[in-house]
């Protein structure tokens, strides 16, 4: 099984294309060191206020994942909230 997490961020204190860079770096890194997950921004638009960012992780366990996602989902809304940033939406896909 494979869980795609999307995360729609919404990046009000951003006032350049470098402020957004940096909240979305800081989110990536956070989220791959603890969670050994792949993470991507998806979306490389240039507004400076928005992001969506991928997470993805496999398993043979679907509620593994499910778990994982979820606790993946709390802490990326932590770090946007600390970086300045909120999690507007989010949904997961499983394939």
């Amino acid at each position: 099984m494979i869980a795609f997490l999307t995360l729609e961020l919404s990046i009000e204190a951003a006032q350049s294309l470098k402020d957004k860079r940096q909240v979305v770096r800081s989110l990536k890194d956070r989220l791959r060191a603890r969670f050994n997950v792949g993470v991507a921004e998806l979306d490389a638009s240039g507004l400076w206020n928005r992001a969506t960012v991928g997470v993805v992780s496999v398993s043979d366990s679907r509620d593994y994942l499910d778990g994982l996602m979820k606790n993946v989902e709390r802490q990326a809304t932590r770090i946007a909230n600390n970086c300045g940033a909120d999690v507007a939406d989010s949904f997961v896909e499983y394939f």
